[in-house]
């Protein structure tokens, strides 16, 4: 049979390296962001037999891998087998070693039949480890910066309370999280699993469970109704708006009402604070626009700050175009874009702020733990670029033309005012605030990030 082995070298203890592999979240954080996979169940950890099963979405076909740990050795190896899946066979073997006092090797290798077994080796042998390669760079590189994140802060393992813990960037944060210590409890609208530390709340009839947030010490509120999903009529809007209005009204209500409350509240926002700017430089300190977004984020921020009146320190993170293809914007273009009928949007001259995913859990992480952060906080990558040079450099990770522009008039036709605001219409938005209470981006180059994010970063973490 056909073994696979990769080495991922990283600057940390081999025990660190191997309890963040015992942690919740680590299989989560681990999965490449360019699959649509997901845990649909599990059972016990990893080191006591226990099984795990992920699902994997191909368009229209779903491909189930259930698999089982059966050897484990606590700092050294833990192996996880195939019990049912698109392999032939696969035994997967984690192994663990120091290499000296203060880093260590984490080396993968993986014995495996493919399916049709010899026939089908013969055949796409070589195109199965190229994909087993890419993955395991991934892996390591996404495994040394959250490390790297969980290094540098020295505290007390905090106690989270996060809303919207299930959407695109929750989920994402809620697993950074516990795999670094910290112990996460989801604000959920559907009856609570107490036993997850689940907080039940319902935002539209203004009912939240206030002593499930007794004495934790953050709450991360992210939840509201889709920016981009559907045209902006008004029900549309009137729905964005209690969202997200009224949703961080109820969220502060109860924080005032605490006899302990939390130290901080980080409380999701937008760049739509600003507006059509162009290609004016727009720092937190610069003013709000005109229009729907700007009005909504003003008021959505103003519910946000009250908490203040109980000493709780408030971050307003305005978050721009976050890439990654599991999720936003990135991954809603990313079809047309792989079939070569990608381009520029309308003028192209808009400007798009971005940030990569994964600095943006990493900037939450920092304004957890950064006492001097505060107000607003512009969630965006240092060097934002024109519609135009982003849509080449997505062309050029993914290798393909970029030659078929999309008219302003067609934007409009198809999604209305919501396609304007969001598509058509930019603001050059630069993280001062981030930067001066000494954030460090992983990725501040675009082609960095996307290249990372799909799989296809070449250097080693």
């Amino acid at each position: 049979m056909p073994t696979f082995v990769h080495e991922t070298r990283l600057p940390f203890p081999v025990d660190d390296v191997f309890d963040w592999h015992m942690r919740p979240g680590a299989l989560e954080r681990l999965m490449p962001p360019w699959e649509d996979a997901r845990v649909v169940a599990r059972e016990g950890g990893i080191d006591d037999g226990g099984r795990v099963h992920v699902q994997v979405r191909r368009g229209p076909l779903r491909v189930d891998f259930k698999v089982r740990h059966t050897a484990f050795e606590a700092g050294k190896l833990f192996r996880d087998e195939q019990i049912s899946g698109p392999m032939g066979s696969w035994k997967h073997d984690h192994e663990f070693e120091a290499a000296g006092s203060n880093s260590s090797i984490v080396r993968d290798r993986v014995v495996y039949d493919p399916p049709l077994g010899a026939a089908a080796a013969a055949l796409a042998g070589s195109t199965i480890e190229g994909e087993m390669r890419r993955l395991f760079r991934f892996r390591g590189q996404r495994l040394a910066h959250d490390l790297g994140r969980h290094a540098v802060y020295s505290g007390p393992r905090l106690r989270v309370a996060v809303s919207g813990a299930s959407g695109f960037i929750g989920s994402a944060l809620s697993h950074f999280l516990t795999t670094g210590g910290h112990e996460v409890f989801p604000i959920v609208r559907r009856k609570p699993r107490r036993e997850r530390g689940e907080i039940h709340w319902d935002p539209m009839e203004g009912r939240i469970d206030a002593d499930g947030l007794e004495g934790l010490d953050a709450v991360v509120h992210l939840a509201g109704d889709s920016l981009s999903r559907g045209r902006w009529n008004g029900a549309k809007k009137k729905a964005i708006w209690k969202s997200r209005v009224v949703g961080t009204r109820v969220l502060v209500d109860a924080l005032n009402g605490l006899r302990r409350p939390p130290r901080v509240l980080i409380s999701s926002s937008a760049i739509g604070f600003y507006g059509n700017r162009g290609s004016e430089r727009l720092g937190e300190r610069s003013g709000p626009g005109k229009g729907f977004l700007p009005d909504l984020c003003r008021e959505w921020e103003n519910e946000a700050v009250k908490a203040r009146r109980s000493g709780v320190r408030v971050v307003l993170l305005r978050t721009g175009l976050v890439l990654s293809p599991g999720g936003g914007a990135l991954g809603t273009m990313l079809l047309p874009f792989k079939m070569g009928i990608g381009g520029r949007l309308g003028s192209g001259r808009q400007y798009v702020s971005w940030i990569d995913h994964d600095d943006l859990v990493a900037l939450v992480f920092h304004a957890l733990v950064t006492p001097s952060l505060r107000g607003p906080v512009n969630a965006t990558a240092p060097h934002p670029v024109p519609n135009a040079t982003f849509t080449t450099i997505l062309g050029r990770a993914l290798k393909r033309p970029t030659l078929l522009p999309v008219p302003s008039l067609a934007v409009r036709g198809v999604f209305g005012e919501m396609g304007r605001t969001l598509l058509l219409e930019g603001a050059r938005v630069i993280p001062d605030a981030a930067t001066r209470a000494g954030f460090r981006f992983t990725f501040e180059g675009l082609a960095d990030s996307l290249a990372f994010q799909l799989g296809r970063a070449a250097p080693g973490p």
